[in-house]
């Protein structure tokens, strides 16, 4: 049955366009993964946390898992002086074996850090050659001004997202800040080409500042621009 399942799950996937939720995790959380690869050889985590912060965004598929989310993550984080947190794959090869799916992210820094925040925007990577983005998660309103600030800022957002990316269940780690709602956003292959120069998403090409294009700063800035109006009433003042 659970087969079956998991096959029925790949079908939908690709008939969406989109690249489904992995049909099968190599560990089932991150106690398992800890106890099989090594921190700083195999993965690494990053994390920063300003005074004052109400927005985390993450990356918990970052590094060579789904190029570029730690980019993109880190940018936004850096820019609108929000808290980052990103969970990188760092190996040679078979960094799709430190994939744990968003429900079952369980690191503990990680963790804890979105459950500082009242606001989320967890950065990931779908398939897809056309440029297209999948909001989702269980902030309606922040869904919302994010779909808008995007599309006012010249990018593609569908008008709906596949089930196995669409980020609802309390379960995702997304929606597990003091508000218990998060957003999620599944960016394709085609769109994440378009922030770096020829296209590349190699990891020694990403990590250089120098090649990212107009696009990288003009996506984050539009995301942060979503959050602006929400979440500076909730920052402490001076």
């Amino acid at each position: 049955m659970k087969k079956a399942m998991l096959v029925l799950g790949v079908v939908a996937g690709l008939f969406a366009g989109v690249a489904p939720a992995q049909a099968a995790d190599k560990y089932d959380n991150y106690a398992e993964l800890a106890a099989h690869e090594v921190q700083g050889k195999d993965y690494r985590l990053v994390q920063r946390f300003p005074r004052g912060a109400q927005v985390a965004h993450i990356a918990i598929h970052g590094g060579a898992i789904e190029a570029p989310t730690t980019q993109l993550a880190d940018h936004a984080a850096r820019t609108g002086n929000h808290a980052f947190y990103s969970f990188e794959g760092i190996k040679v090869s078979g960094n799709s074996g430190l994939h744990l799916t968003s429900t079952h992210f369980d690191e503990p820094k990680g963790v804890n850090l979105v459950a500082r925040v009242r606001y989320t925007v967890s950065w990931h990577g779908a398939s897809g050659d056309e440029a297209t983005t999948y909001v989702g998660g269980r902030d309606a309103t922040l869904i919302k001004r994010v779909t808008a600030k995007l599309r006012a800022a010249g990018f593609t957002v569908a008008d709906s997202t596949p089930g196995e990316i669409d980020g609802d269940s309390p379960r995702n780690i997304a929606n597990k800040n003091r508000r218990g709602e998060g957003v999620q956003l599944e960016i394709s292959t085609g769109q994440r080409r378009q922030f770096f120069k020829k296209g590349s998403l190699a990891r020694s090409w990403i990590e250089n500042p120098a090649n990212r294009t107009a696009a990288f700063y003009r996506y984050t800035a539009a995301v942060n621009r979503a959050l602006t109006s929400i979440a500076v009433p909730f920052r402490s003042t001076r």
